[in-house]
């Protein structure tokens, strides 16, 4: 390792950044680092976007729904009607727009449909730090730690500053390897304002994975651990984090590359796909992209000043920090942070903290269905659901609390399509587009009338344009549409309703078997906590859907799959019946909770 650093390549020697506590909910802000812009790498450029004015609109009388200004406006004469997140218009039925903007004098308030305007980050921060510098911004759920606005801003400028003297070029990856939520979002945060690209690392991994995804990413890194074993990167500068401040620790210079040649020329987020279908593909998520789909949130879920929200899903995943972090950032509001889901004492925490929105997945929604009496605070404005389809019996299952049901991928900053707050339940459906356009397209490319099941491809300002080093191109037309591998359709007013994954769909001898309607029967049966369904290998069919099942505890076993199995034999036509159901303790899991498929595709390989 490195000696502690000094002064760094010419520059201005640091000086040491005083440290005091995190705010606790009843102790006084401490004092930081001085207050400041944060800086900038040198060679870093920032254009500044002006409002255009999108609305989101569905055309999906030829398949498209868009969030791109509409080609044609009303008709004069026209009327709208009001429908809770949406304005449906009466000429055009498969025209639907966002509510409008916030009508607080608020330079930080989120833009109609997430169009990109307002503050870049630095600037949202400074502006929070002077206009809410006391309102808390993220706490602990396990604790009594407080980050608020002003600390935030605090905190942000110190790792600015360290970044410029340790000597990290604009796009310069900071590899964030933080497990406290708290210390996480104040690193993350200072490397994307700072312009530098922060890649969020996966505690829960060895301490090799830096190293790892330095590798992937290439160039100037520089690697920030709380970590207890050493995960630095060899010969690159390195730093710890205080967890009751967020401040800087123990700094270490490093080799560093002098310039970084194919950034975005803003700061950004790297994320990289697992590569299980081969190497991974690193997605590069601009500050601006980034900001256009956090505004959207923001607007669609009527965040105020006044919500808080609670999250529990894992840091490092682009839901948590768009959805949770940064539209939270952009609305002025409070965040409590958990490290982890925890069934035992759930609803209390929500009541004790007067939570008002809950950022979950449909795995966690599942248990808090079937294990237990439902407790929603009184508080509770939504819940809501990302990261797979959530079940309709599940849905259900949660009675008159309103959801957001939510459909979105890494590249597009995690949200494509999103249901209004308010409006009627449509099971199967996960919303409209929000400020994106999505189309359906055939096994020969031509785009598919309402309702039918085809590919599902994407584009908007908030949607990738490529891949980090130009990986996948192939994904990718000349119009700028992305091909998101899940299979869907749109109905005639625009709704999205998804079928699955294509590598998911199971060809049972030419007819194929899409797992979400096999999943949806046997969860109908209240002793089912979660079914998975997946394609076994067959020598004469091809392939033949199989049935992995999760049951509530001390069911009798026997009695549950003879159930089970009528169940699917009056509910489902033959080919879609599992050949056969398995009851099984748990099922193989990405951070997020989500079943990885692919992953359960090799146990019936295997069996």
């Amino acid at each position: 390792m490195a000696p502690p650093v000094g002064a760094v390549r010419g520059g201005p020697t640091p000086r040491r950044l005083h440290r005091g506590p995190i705010r606790t909910r009843s102790s006084p802000i401490c004092p930081a680092a001085t207050p400041g812009p944060p800086t900038r790498g040198s060679s870093r450029t920032r254009p500044r976007s002006t409002s255009t004015g999108t609305r989101a609109c569905s055309r999906s009388g030829s398949g498209c729904c868009t969030g791109s200004p509409p080609r044609t406006f009303p008709p004069r004469g026209h009327r709208c009607r009001k429908y809770d997140g949406t304005v449906q218009h009466d000429g055009d039925p498969s025209i639907h727009s966002a509510p409008p903007a916030p009508d607080r004098e608020d330079p930080a308030a989120p833009a109609v449909d997430g169009a990109p305007s307002g503050p870049d980050l630095a600037d949202l921060v400074r502006l929070r730090a002077e206009q809410d510098g006391d309102r808390p911004y993220l706490e602990d759920a396990r604790s009594d730690r407080v980050l608020t606005y002003r600390a935030l801003h605090r905190a942000v400028t110190a790792w600015s500053r360290t970044f410029d003297a340790i000597g990290v070029p604009a796009s310069g990856g900071v590899l964030v390897d933080v497990g406290d939520p708290l210390a996480f979002a104040v690193v993350h945060l200072a490397a994307v304002a700072s312009g530098r690209r922060s890649v969020p690392v996966d505690t829960g991994q060895p301490v090799t994975e830096p190293a790892r995804l330095a590798a992937l990413l290439g160039g100037a890194v520089m690697v920030v651990s709380d970590r207890a074993e050493d995960a630095t990167v060899p010969g690159a500068p390195a730093a710890g984090v205080d967890p009751a401040t967020g401040l800087p620790v123990g700094v270490r210079d490093g080799d560093v590359a002098d310039a970084v040649t194919d950034g975005p020329g803003q700061g950004s987020v790297v994320l990289f796909t697992s590569g299980s279908t081969g190497t991974p593909k690193g997605v590069e998520l601009p500050e601006s992209q980034l900001l256009v789909v956090a505004r959207a949130v923001a607007t669609h879920n009527r965040l105020t000043e006044h919500d808080r929200g609670f999250n529990s899903l894992p840091l490092f995943h682009v839901n948590a920090e768009v959805v949770g972090l940064l539209a939270t950032l952009v609305a002025g509001a409070t965040l409590v942070l958990d490290r982890r889901f925890r069934r035992t004492g759930f609803w209390e925490l929500l009541e004790d903290r007067r939570i008002t929105w809950v950022n979950a997945v449909p795995a966690v929604l599942a248990v808090l269905a079937k294990t237990g009496p439902i407790a929603f605070p009184a508080s509770l404005r939504f819940v809501r659901s990302a990261s797979a389809p959530l079940p309709d019996p599940v849905r259900a299952a949660l009675g008159d609390v309103p959801l957001v049901v939510s459909w979105g991928m890494t590249e597009a900053a995690s949200q494509i399509t999103a249901t209004p707050l308010g409006a009627p339940a449509r099971p199967g459906s996960v919303g409209l587009p929000v400020g994106s356009e999505v189309q359906v397209r055939g096994d020969d490319g031509s785009v598919l009338p309402a309702g039918e099941i085809g590919a599902l491809w994407v584009r908007g300002p908030g949607i990738v344009r490529s891949y980090l080093g130009g990986r996948a191109a192939d994904r990718f037309d000349e119009a700028g549409w992305l091909a998101t591998g899940d299979l869907g359709s749109v109905s005639a007013d625009g709704w999205v309703s998804l079928a699955g994954r294509s590598d998911d769909v199971i060809n049972r001898g030419g007819e194929k078997v899409y797992p979400s309607e096999v999943e949806d029967v046997l969860l109908r049966d209240p002793r089912v906590l979660e079914a998975v369904v997946v394609g076994r290998p067959h020598d004469v069919l091809g392939a033949v859907p199989v049935a992995y099942v999760i049951a509530q505890d001390d069911v009798d076993t026997k009695g549950l799959l003879d159930d089970l199995a009528t169940l699917a034999e009056t509910a489902l036509t033959r080919f879609r019946r599992p050949a056969e159901i398995s009851l099984v303790p748990d099922l193989p899991r990405a951070p997020t909770g989500k079943v990885q498929r692919a992953r359960v595709r090799a146990m019936t390989e295997s069996r």
